[in-house]
């Protein structure tokens, strides 16, 4: 500090803060003028908003009473809609008048006056548009164009009302809507009316008109007027490929759909209904018109933006036409593949490089269409083959038909015209496999040529006719190979091999049920395949199962042709769970263990169910499937299993006890409490902390339970006195070893074979007492409780907490 500031001075100098704490008071100053500027900025927005308001709104007297933040109403209606609305409806007026005026007060005018008014008015009112655009009033200018455009049909109405009536009406239209779609079509393109939107889609409506009604006066053939309508839809497209976006080229779009959906549908009733090759030639001309149409407008129309639908269509009436011609000429089984040959000729024009990608991809898409419905034409066919054989289900062993179509052909009728199928099929077949060469699709295309080659080997015998046990053969090596063909990689062909061979296997044992030898030859063969086939790991889950089902089967088989009973049977069906019972170790931890072992258990059951009318049988099928089933418990991971083992075990001992007409309840008790007794016991041995309750609780009720309820209704005492020494044996082991279970049930069954046994004598005191007595020693029963009441808690508690001591 200078030696020249006095200390004086310094007392006078005002103090300043440190520079973090002056920084800090800042920006507190600076945050407070922040927010009091936004409070501003807010209010002044708000005033501006306001006086804006007021300044679009007149003055009223109410308004000081009205909060400032009001808003104007809003208006309900546009004014441009307005503009329409009342333009429209002066237009409608106008036409109606100008109607009104033609059919009424025509008659009162002569020929000069007639024509001077309906000429001055219809020239005035399409003159008057050119003005009005000229001042900018299109809306204007377009009603009053409308107006004009309805006076020109008015006029040619008064025409033929005064001069032409003599005329044909429909002939006259025809005309009339010539003439109107030229002059408005001219109207509409004159430069000075161009500009208006109404006239050319007018013109165009009109247009769709003379051709059909010309050829309705002239009393043409269906062909005629097909074709009429066929031009006009023809005509429409090509106004669609020449007119801009707009209200015209709707119009023509509308018009050109119309008039060929109606050419279509009338060019394909002729040639179905054709009574011979001309009338069939001239229906195909009409479709090959329609095709020509649809191509065309899909080629050259460039901005329809239907080009791939209107090829489809193309090619689908290209195939109707020759279709139709060649159904003229040709029985009635080869129709069908005379229209898939030219629907297959279609995919010629898709290798043609000059074609738009459009219409190729359309060609291809017709083409598959019309396999689609060939192979679909077949189904019937393949069904009958199918599903007929299963009518053998109720005739087994009746005998052996004479040939295929009659082993398949058993309560279903044989579909007509089916000696075309084959070729149908192996045709889409060929096609798929191919020409189908895009790498997305190829492997599909060659699954589904398997799959229709298939069926065609299928069907095929039935079809020829050949003899019974020559299609089964087939059948059989439709089999294998479906099942050699699994061995490839590809999931999908794996699967469909698969499948196939699954479907040929059903097929052919319900087509081997006619006959008892080529039943179990076949059943025989089956197996052995589907064994066979079981070695491959990736369809063993399937391939496994299906072995198991066919070897039971043919136990089943093998046992009628035996002559032996059904319960007799379920003895060599027995041979199949514990097949399977061996087999599923075998295969480790694949896929096929439980598929195996589910097939196993579902023979078992349906071998029980075999046996069930004979109750000795019916216990030794149970304990067979008992010893299955523990064999099966001895793997580790099958413990669970051993309960169903026991299970089975105890229905098998009731099941022999009632065929001995054993009815006493212990014989069947017995038995599930010692197992149970002694499973309990070794659980106990292995976790001493286990409860006695679930160790030797549910073995315990299993006896005690059923032998004290017939106790209490046997009159003998030979049953409670020994109920009650094993209920007293109980009770002591429960209390020697602290268990709570034997001791509270035990206990508890004394208790109450002892007052069955005491009962009677209660009841001869109870009659030798005075009526007085009992309601004493009930009343002194409950003074004493009364009075000990606190000490019958304790002991209360004392008991609970004793035997919840216990184990």
């Amino acid at each position: 500090m200078p030696c020249r500031v006095t200390r004086t001075t310094l007392r006078s100098m005002t103090h300043l803060p440190p520079p973090a704490e002056e920084l800090r008071l800042l920006d507190a100053e600076l945050r407070q003028l922040d927010a009091r500027r936004s409070q501003l900025l807010t209010r002044r927005a708000w005033l501006v908003a306001a006086l804006q308001q007021t300044r679009q709104q007149p003055p009223r007297p109410w308004a000081s009473a009205q909060s400032p933040a009001a808003a104007p109403p809003r208006p309900e209606t546009a004014a441009p809609s307005v503009q329409n609305v009342l333009l429209v409806l002066g237009g409608v007026l106008l036409t109606l008048a100008a109607a009104v005026f033609t059919l009424v007060s025509w008659g009162q005018m002569g020929i000069a006056g007639r024509a001077l008014v309906l000429g001055a008015v219809t020239l005035a009112t399409l003159a008057a548009p050119v003005a009005l655009l000229k001042r900018g009033l299109r809306s204007t200018a377009e009603s009053v164009a409308g107006l004009g455009l309805a006076l020109t049909v008015l006029d040619a109405y008064a025409l033929y009302a005064a001069a032409l009536s003599g005329t044909g009406g429909t002939g006259y239209a025809a005309a009339a809507s010539a003439v109107l779609a030229a002059t408005w079509s001219a109207y509409g393109l004159l430069p000075v009316t161009s500009a208006l939107r109404l006239p050319l889609p007018s013109a165009l409506a009109a247009a769709q008109f003379p051709l059909l009604l010309s050829a309705l006066a002239a009393d043409a053939s269906p062909y005629t007027i097909t074709a009429a309508l066929l031009v006009t839809a023809g005509l429409d497209a090509v106004a669609v490929a020449r007119l801009a976006a707009g209200a015209g080229r709707i119009t023509a779009v509308v018009g050109a759909y119309g008039m060929g959906g109606w050419g279509v549908l009338g060019a394909g009733w002729l040639s179905l209904t054709a009574g011979g090759p001309g009338d069939a030639s001239r229906a195909g001309a009409l479709l090959l018109l329609a095709a020509a149409i649809a191509l065309g407008a899909a080629w050259r129309g460039p901005g329809i933006g239907h080009a791939l639908g209107l090829a489809i269509t193309a090619g689908l009436l290209v195939v109707a036409a020759l279709g139709g011609v060649a159904r003229s000429g040709l029985p009635s089984e080869w129709v069908v593949p005379a229209h898939l040959a030219v629907g297959v000729a279609l995919l010629a024009a898709v290798r043609a490089g000059r074609l738009p990608d459009a219409v190729r991809t359309g060609f291809a898409w017709a083409s598959g269409a019309v396999q689609a419905l060939a192979v679909l034409w077949t189904l019937p066919v393949v069904a009958v083959v199918l599903l007929g054989p299963a009518g053998w289900l109720g005739r087994v062993w009746s005998g052996a038909p004479s040939d295929a179509r009659a082993a398949a052909v058993v309560e279903a009728p044989w579909p007509p015209d089916a000696v075309a199928a084959p070729v149908v099929l192996v045709g889409v077949a060929a096609v798929l496999a191919l020409a189908v060469r895009a790498q997305m699709w190829r492997p599909r295309a060659r699954l589904g040529a398997v799959g229709l080659l298939w069926a065609t080997a299928l069907i095929l015998p039935a079809v020829l006719e050949i003899p019974y046990a020559a299609g089964l053969l087939v059948l059989g090596v439709m089999t294998a190979a479906a099942l050699y063909a699994c061995r490839v990689t590809a999931s999908a062909a794996q699967v469909t091999a698969l499948v196939l061979a699954l479907v040929t296997a059903g097929d052919l044992t319900l087509v081997s049920l006619a006959s008892r030898s080529a039943t179990l030859v076949v059943l025989s063969g089956l197996t052995a395949l589907f064994a066979a086939a079981s070695w491959r790991a990736a369809v063993a889950p399937f391939t496994a199962p299906a072995a198991l089902v066919h070897a039971a089967a043919l136990a089943s088989a093998s046992g009628a042709a035996a002559d032996w009973p059904a319960a007799r049977t379920a003895l060599l069906v027995l041979l199949v769970p514990a097949a399977a019972a061996v087999l599923a170790p075998r295969v480790g931890a694949s896929r096929a263990t439980v598929p195996v072992e589910a097939t196993g258990a579902a023979v078992g059951l349906f071998a029980v169910a075999l046996a069930v009318t004979d109750p000795p049988m019916l216990a030794l099928v149970l304990a067979l499937c008992g010893v299955i089933a523990a064999g099966t418990a001895l793997r580790a991971e099958r413990r669970a299993v051993g309960y169903a083992a026991t299970a089975l075990f105890v229905l098998a001992a009731w099941v022999r006890l009632a065929a001995w007409d054993v009815g006493t309840p212990e014989a069947y008790t017995l038995p599930v409490t010692v197992p149970a007794l002694l499973v309990g016991a070794l659980r106990r041995r292995r976790d001493p902390q286990a409860s006695s309750w679930t160790a030797y609780g549910p073995g315990l009720a299993a006896t005690l339970l059923p032998s004290l309820v017939a106790a209490w209704a046997d009159p003998h005492w030979t049953r409670p006195l020994l109920l009650g020494v094993a209920a007293l044996l109980v009770t002591l082991l429960g209390a020697r070893h602290h268990l709570g279970a034997p001791l509270v049930l035990g206990g508890s069954a004394l208790a109450l074979v002892t007052l069955h046994e005491l009962a009677p004598y209660v009841v001869q005191v109870t009659g030798a007492l005075p009526r007085w007595a009992p309601p004493a020693l009930a009343g002194l029963l409950l003074l004493a409780l009364g009075a000990t009441y606190e000490q019958r808690l304790r002991d209360v508690r004392r008991v609970r907490e004793v035997l919840g001591r216990m184990d």
